[in-house]
This record gives C-alpha cells, sequence and structure tokens, in this order.
C-alpha cells in the first residue's frame, strides 16, 4: 500500500465567484497574491471496506508550511500501512483518517495510531475508562479479597465517577476533579451527620423519670423532624481514597501495557495522606467528648485493661467467649479466629499457629489464606488463656452431643436433620458448621452495649492486645511478635497505644536514674533536724539511702 500511494499535493484556492456565481478557482486573477486566498492539501487514503476511493481534503491553511505540516502527518500515518498488510488495518487507518477530516480534528498521531494497531484495538474506538475499568477487571488473576476491593471500588466510586470519560483521553484534571467531588460529597455529609446528631439530642428528655406531658408533645414533634432527615452519611476517609486511585492506578497501567494509553493520569493527583489513624483510648476526658458530640476522638478507639475486664466480665456469658478472650489478649484478626483449627493448637505447650481465615464477600464467606507470610507464626499462650480453651474445648463437644440428639430425634420425626458437622474450627455454630465472620461482630457490639461500654470496633482489639503486651512490660519487638506484622515500622506507627500509667511508672524509672547531690527546688523543704552526716550525704547521691534515695 506504501509503495502504491499516491502522492498528496497542496494548492491555493480562493472563494471568488464570477457573474454566474460559479467559483472562479485558477482562473481567479488576485490569485498570485500572497495575501489572497488560501491553501488546501489533499491526499488519498486507503479505500472503503468496499473499495470506493477516499480523498482527505483541507483548506484554511495561510502559508503552505502549515499545509506541508499536516501533509506529513498524513503520509507519517499512511507509512504505517506496509505492502502485504491486510486490508482490513488499511481499512481502519482509512476510516480514521476520513473521520478527522469530516469532523475537523486534528490529524491522529503516527505513534498513537502505532501503539493502538500494534494493541489490537480499533482505531475509532471511543473505548470509556468504564467499559476499560470491566474489562480490566474480568482479566484480573488476584486473590478473591483483592478482586472483591477492585470490584467495590470501581462499582461505587470510579465508574459513576470517572466511567463515562473516553480511556485515551483521561487527564490529571479529571481525576483531579474526581477526588475534589468526593471531598465535597464528604463535606455535605459530614454537615447532614451533625445535624442529625444535634437533632437526635432534641428528641431526649435527659433526666429521670416520665416527662411532663407538654414536653412529651415537644419530643413527638421532634422525633418527626429527626424521622424526615436523611440517615447517616457515609464518609470516604483519606486512606480509602488511596486505595481507590491505587484500583485506577493498576487499571491504567494494564491500559498501558495494552498500548491502548501512554499516560497514567492517577499517578499524579494529590491526595491527602492516607496513614493509618493513631489509637486511643478510651480516658474518662474522651469518654466525655464522645458523649457530648456523639463521635469518637480517634477512628480507632481501644479500651483501658479496666474497661477490658469489664467487657470480658460481661462476655463470660456468651458461648463465644473463648473467641473474645483470645482476640483481647492475642491479637487474632477476626478472620483468623474463626479459621482457626484445632489441630494448630497445642494446649499443652501453650503454642497456637494461625494457618488459614474465614474472609466475608458480599455475606458469602470463604476459606482463604492468611495476609502476609509473616501472619503465619506461632503465638504463645498464656495459662489462662489455655485454661478458656481448655473449657471451651469441653463446651463444644458437649454441644456436639447435644446436637446429634437433636438430630436423632428430629430425623425420627421424618426431618431431613444432619448431625454435627467435623470442620476441625475451634470456633462453630452450634451444628458444627463455619461461624460467619459478622456473626462474632454483632454479639462483639451487644457485649459492648450490655457492659455499658463506649463503642470500638472487633477489629480493635489487636490495638487492645497490643497495648496489653507492652503495659506488661513487653517492648515494641514483643508487640510485633505477637501481631505478626511484617516490619517493625507498621508497629509503632499504627498499632502501639501507650497507657498513661505505664508513661508515668517509665518516666519515675528514669528520673531515678539520675543521682542527685540535693532535692529539686521544686520539692518543699524538709523538717528542721540534725544536719546529715557526710556519709549520709555520700550514700544519698549514690540514691542508696537518705532522703534523695528515698525520694527516688
Amino acid at each position: 500500500m506504501a509503495g502504491a500511494r499516491r502522492a498528496g499535493s497542496i494548492t491555493k484556492r480562493c472563494e471568488c465567484r464570477g457573474e454566474d456565481g460559479k467559483r472562479l478557482g485558477a482562473k481567479c486573477p488576485q490569485l498570485g497574491k500572497k495575501s489572497h486566498g488560501a491553501y488546501q492539501l489533499q491526499q488519498e487514503i486507503p479505500p472503503k471496506a468496499d473499495g470506493t476511493r477516499r480523498i482527505f481534503r483541507r483548506t484554511g491553511y495561510a502559508t503552505v508550511k502549515d499545509a506541508q505540516s499536516d501533509l506529513d502527518k498524513l503520509r507519517a500515518v499512511l507509512d504505517l500501512i506496509e505492502d502485504g498488510d491486510d486490508e482490513e488495518r488499511a481499512t481502519q487507518v482509512g476510516d480514521v483518517l476520513a473521520q478527522a477530516s469530516r469532523e475537523r480534528a486534528p490529524i491522529p498521531d503516527a505513534g498513537e495510531v502505532k501503539r493502538r494497531l500494534a494493541g489490537g484495538v480499533r482505531l475509532d474506538s471511543d473505548m470509556t475508562v468504564g467499559e476499560w475499568l470491566d474489562s480490566w477487571l474480568a482479566a484480573k488473576k488476584t486473590r478473591r479479597r483483592t478482586t472483591s476491593s477492585y470490584e467495590s471500588h470501581i462499582r461505587v466510586h470510579l465508574k459513576p465517577g470517572l466511567g463515562n470519560k473516553r480511556l485515551d483521553r483521561l487527564t490529571i484534571a479529571h481525576v483531579q476533579a474526581f477526588f475534589d467531588a468526593i471531598d465535597d460529597k464528604n463535606e455535605n455529609a459530614a454537615a447532614q451527620n451533625q445535624a442529625r446528631r444535634e437533632q437526635e439530642a432534641r428528641c431526649k428528655w435527659g433526666k429521670p423519670g416520665k416527662p411532663p406531658a407538654e414536653v412529651s408533645q415537644q419530643l413527638a414533634i421532634e422525633r418527626e423532624k429527626l424521622a424526615a432527615m436523611p440517615p447517616y452519611q457515609h464518609i470516604t476517609g483519606p486512606a480509602t481514597k488511596q486505595r481507590i486511585r491505587a484500583t485506577l492506578r493498576a487499571a491504567l497501567n494494564g491500559a498501558i501495557r495494552k498500548q491502548l494509553i501512554t499516560f497514567n493520569a492517577a499517578e499524579w493527583v494529590e491526595l491527602e495522606s492516607g496513614k493509618r489513624p493513631k489509637a486511643k483510648l478510651w480516658t474518662p476526658a474522651n469518654i466525655a467528648y464522645w458523649e457530648r458530640t456523639g463521635e469518637k476522638p480517634s477512628p480507632v478507639m481501644v479500651y483501658t485493661p479496666q474497661q477490658a475486664g469489664q467487657f470480658l466480665d460481661e462476655a463470660v456469658k456468651s458461648r463465644l467467649y473463648a473467641y473474645y478472650h483470645l482476640l483481647l489478649f492475642r491479637g487474632l484478626r477476626r478472620g483468623e479466629g474463626v479459621g482457626q483449627e484445632w489441630v494448630h493448637i497445642d494446649l499443652d505447650a501453650g503454642i497456637l499457629t494461625p494457618t488459614r481465615a474465614l474472609v466475608v464477600d458480599n455475606w458469602e464467606v470463604y476459606e482463604d489464606e492468611l495476609k502476609t507470610e509473616e501472619s503465619v507464626a506461632p503465638i504463645a499462650l498464656d495459662s489462662e488463656t489455655v485454661a478458656v480453651l481448655r473449657a471451651h474445648r469441653v463446651q463444644q463437644l458437649a454441644e456436639r452431643d447435644a446436637w446429634n440428639r437433636y438430630a436423632a430425634e428430629e430425623r425420627a420425626k421424618g426431618k431431613d436433620v444432619a448431625d454435627w458437622v467435623d470442620t476441625g474450627k475451634v470456633f462453630t455454630e452450634p451444628d458444627g458448621t463455619w461461624l460467619h465472620p459478622e456473626k462474632v461482630s454483632e454479639e462483639f457490639r451487644r457485649i459492648v452495649e450490655r457492659a455499658g461500654l463506649p463503642p470500638v470496633n472487633l477489629r480493635d482489639c489487636r490495638h487492645l492486645a497490643a497495648t496489653l503486651v507492652h503495659a506488661a512490660g513487653g517492648d515494641i519487638h514483643a508487640v510485633r511478635a505477637t501481631l505478626r506484622h511484617a516490619t517493625i515500622q507498621l508497629t509503632s506507627d499504627t498499632y502501639t497505644e501507650f497507657l498513661p500509667e505505664v508513661d508515668r511508672q517509665i518516666a519515675e524509672r528514669a528520673a531515678a536514674l539520675v543521682p542527685r547531690a540535693r532535692r529539686s527546688v521544686e520539692q518543699p523543704p524538709a523538717e528542721e533536724g540534725p544536719p546529715a552526716a557526710e556519709d549520709d550525704d555520700v550514700e544519698s547521691a549514690d540514691g542508696g539511702g537518705g532522703e534523695a534515695g528515698a525520694a527516688a
């Protein structure tokens, strides 16, 4: 095709017409003047699929140089069609050039056309971001939980916000505007949520006993207003936005590998940091703030040891007490806890090794490998936890026998009830089947409410476990070993929350390490008495006796 292509041409034309109304064309006497008329180019391009010849024409160029520049671009595209190429390839090139001619669009870049041809994508493709995201997701070979996360980001955020954009025309500005729109939506949601909290406060009597009739009437009016308000809106936090961008970035990188685009717009948008929030203790001040505003001081809240004991005292009434005891003290993740198997627990040695997890995907539960290689590491069990697990095993065997008796009775009545299922799991339903992870979360919330404690999430039990290890004297490495983190940095940045009492003890021990010859001026003067002996002064300076030593 390249050798057979006819050369293009550049001519000058004007719109002058004679008395008959016809355009004069080359007969125009003014055509020789530089300022008269305009230059045009024409170039034969590949024919239609039915063999009809096509000519690319464009006029309106002020100079020959401008016309020649576009003609060179045309020829560069046509040079991509080599002798021996199939007719479909040549027709595609002709189609995209004919479309540019009709729409007066810029002549396509030869390099972009070449990439599209190599990628097997039609040159006239108007693939949108949404269509590419669907195609990319369908071809992913990632783990199920990762793919499910991608699907959620695409369905909830990316397709509604960017799905209608042309893939090859997606810019940084488009992506930045998308995330700015999320921020605007967050602001509106926060305002609505605050208004609802304030209205809920107006719906409460707040005093002992039944309110007077006139107050009851006003409360009823306020409750009607509350019912008319929108429900609490979800806030898309910084960490979630970072994960959404990661999904878009991965999808666009896939498009680059397919040579559909050459630039990843998601790489350059500016987002606030998506660092994990620091955990905070439910101190009296934080509880007061929560009671006053309805907001938790941090997304991650952790019980003090006293509050943890209060929770466990209430949880002991639950058949899942051993589960919560294990999570609070040993820091297992929710899915690891319900996925734990008896075969990987050595109660005599006091060792537990997580190996599998039960994961929820749209309420469906499936078994999966653990999050990281470091997660599959043995965890030491204290004697109390071992005793709790032994008692739980006795309870589970009793449940098995009770279920089998029940199943036999039901089958005698003609009902189809199976015997207890031996899944090997430590924590199960009464019939032995897998325990749904969300059920332990629901039971956890019920226990928290019954215990009269401020709210925490079940996953925050890992933070509590880290806090308890540190409070018991364990350093950051001991915390990392318990939580089975890949790096010490992750442990330090995210999971450790120093207890105020422990901090004060550390401060006192640090101060005691420094020998002093005399008391600090901040201390009240001692009662007058006989002067200290010289030996006493020396002994006090060493921190071994005297008033200074006692103070230390």
